[in-house]
């Protein structure tokens, strides 16, 4: 069984930051490549980024060089932290975990950017 629950979403206002946490729990979390994503009004789901066990991340293009993720392997957590963020950035942000090909969601956190 394998649960995700995000924390951390909110309102910030532009150029704000704001960082994400994802809990999980399942048996070897290591092993698990994490990642967030994120889905606004209308549009498709789309990456964020992602951390294997590796730790070598890969973002998305429009998140580059603003975002961070990590993850601490000892507290089953995954981050996200966000800098410089402007209200394209508003959106449901969920957590990721994957395996084999099997995707794993959380219920999702609510991020808006606004002024």
């Amino acid at each position: 069984q394998v649960q995700l629950v995000e924390s951390g979403g909110g309102l910030v206002q532009p150029g704000g930051s704001l960082r994400l946490s994802c809990a999980a729990s399942m048996w070897m979390f290591s092993i698990y490549t994490m990642g967030w994503y994120r889905q606004a009004p209308g549009k498709q789901r789309e990456l964020v980024a992602t951390i294997p066990s590796s730790d070598i991340p890969n973002y998305g293009d429009s998140v580059k060089g603003r975002f961070t993720i990590s993850r601490d392997n000892a507290k089953n957590t995954v981050y996200l932290q966000m800098n410089s963020l402007s209200p394209d950035d508003t959106a449901v942000y969920y957590c990721n975990a994957k395996l084999y090909g099997v995707d794993y969601w959380g219920q999702g956190t609510q991020v808006t950017v606004s002024s």
